[in-house]
C-alpha cells in the first residue's frame, strides 16, 4: 500500500523559505496528480497548489502565487513545494495528497501523508 510522507516544515522567520517534500513510500499510477493543501488552526483546509502526472500544468491559489513552486520527480516518486518569501499567514499544517484526478478539491484525493508543519513568525 502506497503511503505520503511529508518532511521540511518548521519555524522560519518572515520573508523566509522552506522546501518541502512528499516521498511515496510506494511507486503511485502514473496518473497520479498531486497536490499540496495546508490547515491552520480553526479553519477548512485550503488548496495550495497541483501538479499533473507528467509534471506540467502547475497551479496555485492566489495567495501563494509567485512565490511557492510545486515541482516533481517522478523516478523518485517525490513531489516538492519550494516556499519563498514566506508570510505569517502561510502559517498551517501542510499536507500532500495523491489523487487519479488534476483537482483543486480536497475532496478529489484518496491518499494524504500525515503533515508537517510550518510557522511563520512576524
Amino acid at each position: 500500500q502506497v503511503q505520503l510522507v511529508e518532511s521540511g516544515g518548521g519555524l522560519v522567520q518572515a520573508g523566509g523559505s522552506l522546501r518541502l517534500s512528499c516521498a511515496a513510500s510506494g511507486r503511485t499510477p502514473s496518473s497520479t496528480a498531486m497536490g499540496w493543501f495546508r490547515q491552520a488552526p480553526g479553519k477548512e483546509r485550503e488548496f495550495v497548489a497541483v501538479i499533473s502526472s507528467s509534471g506540467g500544468s502547475p497551479a496555485y491559489v492566489d495567495s501563494v502565487k509567485g512565490r511557492f513552486t510545486i515541482s516533481r520527480d517522478n523516478p523518485k516518486n517525490t513531489v516538492y513545494l519550494q516556499m519563498n518569501s514566506l508570510k505569517p499567514e502561510d502559517t498551517a499544517v501542510y499536507y500532500c495528497a495523491a489523487g487519479r484526478t488534476y483537482a483543486t478539491a480536497p475532496r478529489a484525493y484518496d491518499l494524504w501523508g500525515q503533515g508537517t508543519q510550518v510557522t511563520v513568525s512576524s
